[in-house]
């Protein structure tokens, strides 16, 4: 069979891995066992892909994100890079704390800015944007611009 997608040589992609086609995966990806990424998407360079996580449609992920096991990514977000994605409240390097891992999802059509941390547990809304920089802590609603640390709403976007 013809593939359909672009992975660099250099990228490592575990057993049981899902690929869209028209996705490009550039130098030094892993793609973790159980993952999927849908159709037309680009992961920059470097980009980690948690165990059984899911990545949308139309997605571009940026140079230096790792997308941890409990973060969704639906349709068409943007993530910019190095951009910190959290699964835990309370991280502990001598204890498992997989059963504790909190939901985080990056509804349709969201945008995280550069550097931005998300911590976990967090719903950034369809639509939304956060600018560059800023640590998330709560949920952002629908169609706003969030920036700062704390991030806090800035900026109601028109819903067209």
């Amino acid at each position: 069979m013809k593939k359909n997608f672009f992975i660099h040589q250099t990228s490592i992609i575990d057993n049981n891995v899902k690929i869209g086609r028209g996705t490009k995966i550039w130098h030094w990806c892993h793609l973790s066992e159980g993952s999927s990424v849908g159709k037309n998407c680009i992961l920059g360079q470097n980009v980690f892909i948690g165990k059984n996580v899911k990545i949308g449609n139309n997605v571009k992920i940026q140079n230096n994100v790792s997308v941890y096991a409990g973060v969704l990514v639906k349709d068409d977000v943007f993530i910019g890079p190095s951009v910190v994605f959290t699964n835990v409240k309370f991280p502990r390097s001598k204890l498992n704390q997989k059963k504790f891992f909190l939901k985080t999802v990056l509804c349709k059509g969201s945008t995280i800015g550069a550097n931005s941390t998300i911590l976990c547990g967090i719903r950034i809304g369809k639509n939304s944007l956060v600018g560059a920089g800023s640590v998330v802590t709560k949920n952002v609603k629908s169609n706003t611009i969030v920036y700062g640390n704390p991030a806090s709403q800035k900026l109601i976007l028109n819903k067209k």
